[in-house]
Parts: C-alpha cells; sequence; structure tokens
C-alpha cells in the first residue's frame, strides 16, 4: 500500500516539499543514496572538514523541518539531513517493520555513501526512535546523540488519540485544535496549517513503537542529550527522562511545551561535545 491516500496527494505534498526547499538558506548538495531500502534523499550542507552531523526528522515529515536551523547547524557541522524512508519526502515508501535491523542497515548504507565512518545524530521525535536504534546497535559508528522529544522510552499516550476522533467530528474547527493539541502549538500557526495539509494526504505509520529495553539502552555508550516537553500529549516525558538519565544521558523537561519545542539547546550540546574533544569521526 502506498503511504499517501491518492496519487494527487502525493504530488501536492511533494511540490510543497520542493517549494520549501527553495528556502534553504545555505548551499547544499542533493543527493540520492542507492540502499537495501530503496532510494534515499539527502541534503548535505557545511564546511566538508567539519565533523558531520545527522539530521532525522519526525514522523510525517522531511528535510524541510530543518531550515529554520540549518544555517547554524551548517555553521559548525558537516550536517546531511536525511529524508526518512517511509516518510512524505524524497525517499523510497519502504517500511521495514520497527524492531528490526532493516532501519540500522539502511543508515549503514546511507553513511558508507556518504563517506561517513562516524557521526553524531540530531533527532526529532521519530527520527530520536531511528537514532536510538542505530546507537543501540551500531555505538562505534554514534558519536554523540541530540534527541528532541524522542519516542520509544515509554508507551506512547492513548487519551490524545480519543480526544483527535472526538475533535474530528467538529469539522475544520476541531482537526486543527487536535493538531494543535497533540503538538503543543498555537492553532494558527504555519505547523499546525502544514500538519493539516499532511494528514489529509498521507497515511501514519499505525502501531506502536518498540520501546527500548534496559540492556539497550545501556550500549549508549556516546554523549546523550535530550529534550522533552513537559506537557507533550503524545510522551510520556517524565518516563523519557528518567530512563534516558539512567542510561547516563542529561535531559532537560521544559514546562508549559508540548511535542513541539523551540530553541535550540541541542547545538550548545553538540557545539561543547565538538570543544571537549568527545566528537571523534
Amino acid at each position: 500500500m502506498t503511504i499517501y491516500k491518492s496519487e494527487a496527494g502525493a504530488r501536492l505534498l511533494r511540490e510543497r516539499y520542493l517549494e520549501a526547499l527553495q528556502t534553504w538558506p545555505v548551499p547544499r548538495e542533493e543527493v540520492y543514496v542507492p540502499t537495501p531500502e530503496g532510494e534515499t534523499f539527502v541534503l548535505t550542507s557545511g564546511p566538508p572538514g567539519a565533523p558531520p552531523l545527522v539530521l532525522l526528522h519526525g514522523s510525517g515529515s522531511n528535510s524541510a523541518e530543518w531550515v529554520p536551523r540549518i544555517a547554524s547547524l551548517a555553521g559548525r557541522f558537516r550536517v546531511h539531513a536525511v529524508d526518512v524512508i517511509g516518510e512524505p519526502g524524497l525517499s523510497a515508501e519502504t517500511r521495514p517493520p520497527l524492531g528490526t535491523g532493516r532501519y540500522a542497515q539502511w543508515l549503514d548504507a546511507v553513511l558508507d555513501h556518504l563517506d561517513v565512518p562516524k557521526a553524531a545524530f540530531l533527532t526529532s521525535s521519530f527520527g530520536g526512535w531511528l537514532a536510538l536504534d542505530y546507537a543501540t546497535r551500531r555505538p562505534d559508528r554514534v558519536a554523540a546523540l541530540a534527541l528532541r522529544c524522542p519516542v520509544g522510552l515509554g508507551p506512547m499516550k492513548k487519551g490524545f488519540v480519543v480526544k483527535a476522533v472526538l475533535l474530528s467530528l467538529l469539522g475544520e474547527k476541531g482537526r486543527r485544535k487536535s493538531v494543535a493539541d497533540t503538538i503543543g502549538a498555537d492553532p494558527d500557526s504555519p505547523i499546525v496549517a502544514h500538519q493539516l495539509l499532511v494528514s489529509a494526504h498521507y497515511r501514519y505509520r499505525t502501531g506502536p513503537f518498540p520501546v527500548f529495553g534496559d540492556a539497550a539502552l545501556g550500549r549508549l555508550t556516546m554523549p546523550v542529550y535530550a529534550v522533552a516537553g513537559a506537557e507533550d500529549a503524545m510522551v510520556d516525558s517524565a518516563t523519557t527522562k528518567r530512563r534516558l538519565e539512567a542510561a547516563g544521558a542529561v535531559v532537560d523537561l521544559v514546562p508549559g511545551t508540548g511535542h513541539y519545542i523551540p530553541g535550540e539547546a541541542d547545538l550548545d550540546f553538540l557545539t561543547r561535545t565538538v570543544a571537549n574533544g568527545d566528537f571523534t569521526p
């Protein structure tokens, strides 16, 4: 089954993505990487000799998510923004089963093609699950993890699903409030408008994300920083904090904030990691 609800919807989301990439504020290279899961689209920016940084966006998104931040990131790192497979970007629609080794093999192929033996990862939501999965399987290839509202540390909250269904019965206004409440953003923000457009044409992944066990988290030998919203409607941020801190990570909970987290505290972490010599490509 295609990840899109219609061919017209797929074209529309692709057009919007290409329009968003026109606002990419720094020079970039565009690469289609061959992998066992199909072609993967990667945007690369920043000085070739800088420490490598891999960006993994969230579910229902693509690398346009990083447009507001790419200028500051590319000023310090060689940034590789990866369109995750099975998401509404320019990569293959393949969705291997979660919890298998196929996502790690996919990232192996991406990094090998880019000639990146080891990199730091900056991620958002589902991208955090992918990075954690990779780091627990390939710790020697991960220099540092900066996770924004990661999933996979505890069960997803169920109340937001029921609320979303009820609000959807109220038409456009209800759907807008549902999305706003879920991600923790203003109902009139461009972020909410974009998510409404995506949800109208894209099939989100179904089923729970596998939760990482303590043994897996014990394999996180690299520096780890996470930031999560204390009022996240989808993720139990308190459990995220408790479990990651038990594994040696530094975790910040932002009061009054949901799944969408502004700010660049993770950039400070990544910069300090480089300055301390922990970041070894």
